[in-house]
């Protein structure tokens, strides 16, 4: 195995397709809109950390597959490499993603695209969390998921029979840490984007290409 300063991020992303992403945030933003959105957070993530030191590994999850133009644009000005996601749902995915990272890294850790606070700092706060003998470093959402985890680690029992999409994720996955006798650090609470209620979240120039896109959408 790498040493401990080798740490593979994970992206995981949807295919920004109108009608098939962001489908909670179509009455606001349509869905051209909403996909634009999307596709626009997605960018601004892998923005954010392709910044983070070299010695990290930049990996883009993608889902249904790797094959949205969106992805490949990104990928090489990015240093990122590309995966299919693979598992019958969320937690089966995640599991798959990590437990394939640690084959060949000291730690990974996983995020979203749908949080526009996630700093580089979180992500090298969880990296020493982890260097200093955190088994897991979780970021809980304010909707009660969560928007980071990162493991040393990882076990089946940490994704299984979750209700993912629920407002208990964070808790029942920090309660199987607990059950697994893992050490754990929590980090900031940030808000993902999921509903309209949530653009508020939305820094005001992610959404003007987005209202663009609904206006021809619509026109």
């Amino acid at each position: 195995m790498a040493d401990q300063g080798d740490t593979a991020v994970i992206v995981f992303a949807r295919a920004p397709v109108p009608g098939a992403s962001k489908t909670r945030l179509i009455p606001a933003l349509g869905a051209t809109g909403a996909a634009a959105l999307h596709g626009a957070m997605i960018e601004r993530t892998l923005q954010t950390l392709a910044a983070l030191p070299h010695a990290y590994d930049l990996q883009l999850w993608c889902a249904p597959d790797t094959q949205h133009p969106l992805f490949a644009r990104l990928a090489q000005p990015h240093r990122t490499s590309l995966h299919r996601q693979c598992g019958d749902d969320l937690g089966a995915r995640m599991y798959h993603a990590l437990n394939a990272a640690l084959h060949d890294h000291a730690q990974a850790i996983i995020v979203g695209t749908d949080c526009p606070g996630l700093l580089q700092t979180d992500i090298e706060t969880a990296q020493e969390a982890l260097r200093h003998g955190a088994d897991a470093v979780i970021g809980p959402a304010a909707d009660g998921g969560y928007w980071l985890l990162g493991l040393r680690n990882v076990s089946p029992g940490l994704f299984a029979d979750i209700a993912w999409g629920g407002d208990t994720v964070y808790a029942d996955t920090v309660a199987r840490l607990a059950s697994l006798d893992w050490r754990w650090r929590a980090l900031r609470t940030l808000a993902d984007v999921d509903r309209p209620e949530d653009l508020v979240h939305v820094p005001a120039d992610w959404l003007a290409d987005t209202l663009l896109e609904d206006t021809r959408e619509n026109t």
